[in-house]
C-alpha cells in the first residue's frame, strides 16, 4: 500500500504577506490591525503586552546569546530569540537600559518565563496573520 505524496503548495508571493508579518513582529497585533481584524489584533496585543509587562514587574531576566555546550547554547540563544520576538517591547526595554541580573528566586524565574512567553505568543500571532494574509484562514 503506497501513499501518494501531495505536491507541495508554492509559497505565496512575498509582497502578499511580508509587510503583514513584519508589522506583526514589530507591533504585537499590528498585522491583524493591518488586515482589518481589529478585535483579534487588540486581544493579541493586550495579551502580549500584559505578559511582557508582568515579566518586567517580576524582574525577569532578558536572555543574552551565549555559547558553550549544546544545552547552554540552545537555552540562551533560544531564549534570546524568543525575547526578540516580542518586537518593539523588547527593543524599547533594551534601549531604555533594562538589565536585570540573573538571580535565584521564584518570582524572577517566572518573570523570565513571562518575557519568553510574550515573544512566543507574538510568534503565534505572526503565523495567524500570515495565514489570514495568504487566504489560508478566514
Amino acid at each position: 500500500m503506497s501513499k501518494e505524496k501531495k505536491p507541495k503548495e508554492p509559497l505565496p508571493p512575498l509582497r502578499q504577506w511580508a509587510h503583514v508579518v513584519a508589522l506583526g513582529w514589530l507591533i504585537p497585533g499590528g498585522g491583524h490591525f493591518l488586515l482589518g481584524r481589529r478585535g483579534r489584533g487588540a486581544l493579541l496585543a493586550g495579551c502580549v503586552v500584559l505578559m511582557f509587562v508582568l515579566g518586567l514587574l517580576m524582574r525577569g531576566t532578558m536572555f543574552q546569546p551565549q555559547t558553550g555546550d549544546l544545552l547552554t547554547t540552545i537555552i540562551y540563544v533560544g531564549g534570546f530569540i524568543a525575547d526578540l520576538c516580542a518586537g518593539i517591547l523588547y527593543l524599547l526595554t533594551v534601549w531604555l537600559g533594562y538589565n536585570q541580573p540573573d538571580v535565584a528566586g521564584h518570582a524572577y524565574d517566572y518573570g523570565t518565563k513571562f518575557l519568553v512567553g510574550a515573544g512566543l505568543l507574538n510568534v503565534l500571532a505572526m503565523v495567524d496573520a500570515y495565514d489570514i494574509a495568504t487566504g489560508k484562514k478566514d
